[in-house]
């Protein structure tokens, strides 16, 4: 008796959930280049939550962006399940949690996702047609998001998509000088992945010393604002603060210009790596196999980093704090997201500055 395996229809409609942070949202473009590319025709949307969706706002990939509160009311959450039940052919979660899993069933006529192997977690994958088991140690998150463009039979694309309009790159021109500029991150949203001011400063005085000008990034936390606030009087004359000030996608458009960036682990640096910027990322208890920043261009499905160490992968540099518990993946030395955590505390700009060096001797791409 001969077995032949039909292929299935090329779906018409497709959904990827991912209801997390705006990191996760931006590890999931991957995945969802994959299905535009293998089904120019279909229409793929993306489900996130309403505060995450700048991230795809520019993305081209996309037909439709589908958000939903975080903390929705009863009223909220009846109105997006019926306006999305069964509407899809094939529906993706990204995430292992119930409301993704849940999402993915109720929209999707098939359903693939991530999903945990323990026995608490069985009801989930019984939603799904199609599952990979969710790894949060040894799997980056793009290689993981990546495993289900496998299950969904089409070929990886490994480009993290970081996009901005044409109205984004005006905005941008408006405020930026058209000087060579480094971009630096601050703030991150929690404190834990925070270094330390004196590093900044020591860092920014030498790049401008260098003849680079500074432009600072944030979002517009009253932390982050504060924060910058207090190191803004002790960073070069003519430092250029747009915290705040620009939206994700101009932020790409502004980082895609920028001589170097130098940031710690937050959304801002993960789009710096991913359009080609030379990129240092400060990394202190943060997992860097599983959230290392994506370099452009990193086509293996193996992570960019190691567990252990300062690295320097294409167009990224890792500088990991060094202590013996590092990376210990908590939330700062007093386990909460407004600590800080000691090996970031006391990594020295000497170690910075030397990264920066060596990114920007490198010779530059023409344009």
């Amino acid at each position: 008796m001969c077995n032949l395996s039909v292929p299935r229809p090329i779906p018409r409609r497709v959904l990827v959930v991912a209801t997390k942070r705006l990191g996760d949202v931006l590890l999931s473009t991957p995945l969802i280049r994959s299905l535009r590319r293998a089904w120019p025709q279909a229409h793929i949307a993306a489900l996130v939550f309403a505060d995450t969706a700048s991230v795809l706002t520019a993305n081209t990939d996309l037909d439709a962006i589908l958000t939903v509160a975080r903390r929705p009311t009863l009223r909220q959450h009846l109105r997006l399940l019926a306006d999305v039940w069964r509407r899809y052919d094939l529906a993706l979660s990204t995430e292992p949690g119930d409301r993704p899993t849940l999402y993915a069933w109720i929209a999707g006529k098939r359903r693939i996702g991530v999903a945990a192997n323990g026995m608490k977690d069985r009801w989930k994958r019984v939603l799904l047609n199609d599952w990979v088991a969710f790894d949060d140690s040894n799997t980056h998150t793009v290689a993981m998001n990546l495993r289900l463009a496998d299950l969904a039979g089409v070929a990886r694309s490994h480009e993290v998509v970081s996009a901005w309009s044409a109205d984004d790159a005006a905005r941008v021109r408006e405020v930026i000088p058209s000087t060579a500029y480094a971009v630096l991150h601050l703030h991150p949203k929690f404190a834990y992945k925070a270094w330390h001011a004196a590093g900044w400063i020591a860092l920014g005085r030498w790049l401008d010393a260098g003849g680079l000008r500074l432009v600072l990034t944030g979002s517009d936390d009253p932390d982050e604002i504060e924060s910058i606030d207090r190191m803004l009087p002790q960073l070069p004359a003519g430092t250029l603060n747009v915290a705040g000030r620009f939206t994700l996608p101009q932020v790409a458009c502004l980082l895609s210009q920028a001589r170097l960036f130098v940031g710690p682990d937050t959304i801002t640096t993960h789009m710096a790596a991913s359009l080609g910027t030379p990129t240092i990322a400060l990394f202190g208890p943060s997992n860097p196999v599983k959230w290392g920043p994506w370099p452009r261009a990193f086509e293996a499905d193996s992570s960019p980093f190691k567990l252990h160490g300062s690295q320097h992968v294409g167009n990224v540099i890792l500088v990991q704090g060094e202590a013996p518990c590092v990376p210990c993946m908590q939330e700062g030395c007093e386990r909460h997201i407004r600590s800080l955590s000691a090996c970031l505390q006391q990594l020295p700009a000497e170690r910075v500055i030397h990264a920066a060096r060596a990114l920007l001797d490198r010779p530059q791409p023409a344009p």
